[in-house]
């Protein structure tokens, strides 16, 4: 009775994203929507670094969609100016930046159902749970992927591990916007790509094959 009592005490945005994860889920790499995206922070501890900005873009079918995606910025209580060389966000600044409920409500509408996909995945779906508690609303529903781990899968890649940075040079991808939040996105993105075609031309790929927990400890 409590439990219903507080699921229609939550927003309208939460209750219409749970009711999509009542339908039924595309098993299929092709018919899946994938969201890839990345968050800027103030630091690295979740419990007390803030989100600085969150950007997002769509796959669907081995394709970015451009014409879906999302950037958005959190008006800043909580500044770290040592971070400000990292990703370039001032405190006040031309940036057009809204309240952090706002961004997390607009984030929940954009992402839906889809599998999320991030590089070091449990930091940014961690920084985006910790939001949501502070809204006073329950952890995120979507399965997701780390494409740290997903590199892994790889034949001979099992015991290595590599930042954004050193795969980006790998599989040849542009760096163009390195360290913001809309410009990770989209690296990751073009990263999940082509990591999903290697592992096609290496073996039969499935759904069920991009999904299995990280034996390291820690977000990082």
């Amino acid at each position: 009775m409590i439990s219903l009592f507080k699921h229609n005490n939550y927003p309208n945005f939460w209750k219409e994203y749970l009711t999509q994860f009542k339908q039924k889920q595309s098993k299929n790499i092709e018919n899946t929507r994938f969201v890839i995206f990345d968050t800027e922070t103030t630091g690295l501890n979740t419990k007390i670094n803030r989100i600085l900005s969150i950007g997002a873009v769509s796959v669907f079918d081995n394709t970015i969609d451009i014409s879906k995606t999302f950037e958005i910025y959190v008006k800043q209580n909580n500044f770290s100016a040592e971070t400000v060389k990292i990703h370039g966000i001032l405190k006040e600044g031309k940036l057009n930046k809204i309240e952090e409920s706002n961004a997390i409500e607009k984030f929940i509408t954009f992402i839906g159902n889809a599998v999320l996909v991030a590089h070091h995945a449990a930091f940014d779906i961690e920084m985006i749970n910790m939001a949501l508690k502070r809204m006073n609303i329950p952890k995120l529903k979507n399965k997701f992927i780390d494409t740290g781990i997903l590199y892994k899968k790889l034949e001979g890649k099992k015991d290595k591990h590599f930042n954004l940075d050193v795969l980006s040079d790998e599989f040849k991808i542009p760096k163009h916007d390195r360290h913001t939040a809309s410009g990770d996105a989209f690296i990751t993105a073009l990263l999940f790509l082509k990591i999903i075609s290697k592992l096609k031309q290496q073996r039969n790929l499935h759904y069920s094959d991009l999904f299995r927990a990280s034996n390291r400890k820690g977000l990082l």
